[in-house]
């Protein structure tokens, strides 16, 4: 028996997909206060933006296949 039954991967593929595009986004919204030298203040639009759309569509995707 799976921990999740038959549908671990699905709910894996939502988690992770969940915790990109969140946390991506929350990096855009609320940069740290302080910043080491030699890092980024804030992350790249460009890519946080791509990272956001496939977290996005990776969760959607997981909550598709949980609601099948």
């Amino acid at each position: 028996m799976l921990f999740l039954g038959e549908d671990l991967l699905a709910w894996l593929v939502l988690a992770i997909g969940a915790a990109l595009a969140l946390g991506t986004l929350l990096a855009l919204v609320r940069p740290r206060a302080e910043t080491p030298q030699g890092e980024l203040a804030r992350p790249p639009l460009g890519r946080s933006v791509v990272m956001i759309t496939i977290g996005t569509v990776a969760a959607l995707w997981g909550l598709a296949s949980l609601l099948r």
